[in-house]
């Protein structure tokens, strides 16, 4: 039963329209196509104060990066200040032939709303403020505390001047976040049925061999990379790295690409290249794992590089307010009491964590990142419920 009824009432935003107006805009990573704009103009209608934060700093290994724009915006002066962080950029449609409709058009098919970013994450956005407005009309005196909204056009992409670089602009001006909601499409199969209360670490390895390269009639004149490199996978592969934590999966290590580049068949080759990445708990660090790493490949031997990329750290926010007021305003909304997790991929939360406590909540992922990407409007609608009842219980324990 709804404590909150969906669609009720002459409210000025309604959320499905609002996030089909996104979807209209193509803002693949880091294209923005005036995606924020939008959301500036709704949120300006309802008396918060935005700004528009653009940067283009080069990317982790120098590359030139075109500039991203973010928007922060806030609504009251006072504490706690509840953040809402999302993304409207979105991945790539992929090829054309994969898709039953056009991405960008914002169809409604069968009771859905069809296009890229429906579910990741332009849904959440436009139920979020579609939320707020709710939220702020029951309110015409005012509250005690301070919604605010932190949207980046880097989600998907490298994220070097996305949610990362809004914080610190943040800091830089003294100004605090108290709590934050994350509207990442966290539901695995029902609307509620998962939060997401910490992410595992993510790293990528790459590695190069060096060996001899010959004639394959003559081994003992070779140094074989490709026979190095596959002795060095098994090396890191065959050893589990642990088996988890209370609320951690296991720790995982995939190879995803070897590369050695010889068409012939009859010369060993004197180089192999190999990519891994390492999804891990809170029983690691990147600096633990690098060591555990180097011992391994070490016991192997041969002349190996090895170059790191780290994405973020594993981190955990024990279940407290956020995360306890969420799940009563699911619960409210849609009789289901969800999971506490961290399964999954990164999100902007591996940022927002270090500066304030954060759960993530939204739509049901099942279509995200996936040709034909939709989300059911009936969900929209109860998401939008579900983030007003949130807002209510938040301020009303501050």
């Amino acid at each position: 039963m709804s404590e909150v009824a969906p669609n009720v009432g002459n409210w000025g935003i309604d959320a499905v329209e609002l996030a089909a107006e996104l979807i209209r805009r193509p803002s693949v990573t880091p294209k923005d196509e005036g995606a924020l704009d939008i959301v500036a103009a709704r949120l300006e209608g309802l008396g918060f104060t935005c700004h528009r934060l653009v940067f283009d700093d080069p990317g982790p290994n120098g590359q030139t990066s075109e500039p991203i724009v973010n928007l922060y915006a806030r609504r009251g002066a006072g504490r706690p200040n509840l953040c809402f962080a999302g993304h409207t950029d979105v991945v790539p449609t992929g090829p054309e032939e994969g898709w039953s409709f056009e991405p960008f058009a914002a169809d409604v098919r069968d009771g859905a709303l069809c296009g890229r970013g429906a579910v990741d994450m332009k849904g959440a956005i436009a139920a979020f403020i579609a939320a707020a407005e709710r939220f702020l009309a029951a309110r015409e005196d005012g509250f005690a505390g301070s919604i605010s909204l932190l949207i980046t056009g880097d989600e998907e992409g490298v994220a070097v001047n996305g949610t990362k670089k809004v914080l610190d602009w943040l800091r830089a001006r003294g100004e605090v976040l108290d709590a934050c909601v994350v509207g990442e499409p966290t539901s695995a199969a029902s609307l509620g049925d998962m939060i997401k209360i910490g992410r595992r670490g993510s790293m990528t390895g790459r590695l190069t061999v060096e060996g001899v390269q010959g004639h394959v009639a003559y081994p003992h004149l070779v140094d074989n990379a490709a026979h190095r490199i596959v002795a060095l996978l098994h090396a890191l592969t065959t050893t589990s790295l642990d088996a988890g934590t209370e609320h951690f999966q296991p720790s995982s290590l995939q190879v995803t690409t070897i590369d050695i580049g010889n068409p012939a068949t009859n010369v060993a080759p004197g180089v192999a290249r190999a990519t891994f990445n390492i999804r891990f708990n809170d029983l690691w660090t990147s600096a633990t794992l690098k060591d555990w790493a180097a011992d391994r490949l070490a016991a192997v031997g041969g002349r190996v590089q090895l170059a790191w990329e780290v994405s973020g750290e594993s981190f955990l926010v024990p279940p407290g307010p956020v995360s306890d007021c969420l799940s009563a305003a699911i619960g409210a909304v849609t009789g289901r009491t969800p999971e506490l997790s961290t399964t999954g991929g990164t999100s902007d939360a591996r940022f927002i964590h270090a500066h304030c406590p954060v759960a993530e909540f939204g739509l049901v992922g099942l279509t995200m990142h996936k040709a034909d990407e939709r989300v059911e409007i009936a969900d929209i609608a109860q998401l939008t419920a579900i983030y007003e009842a949130f807002l209510d219980r938040f301020f009303a324990a501050s």
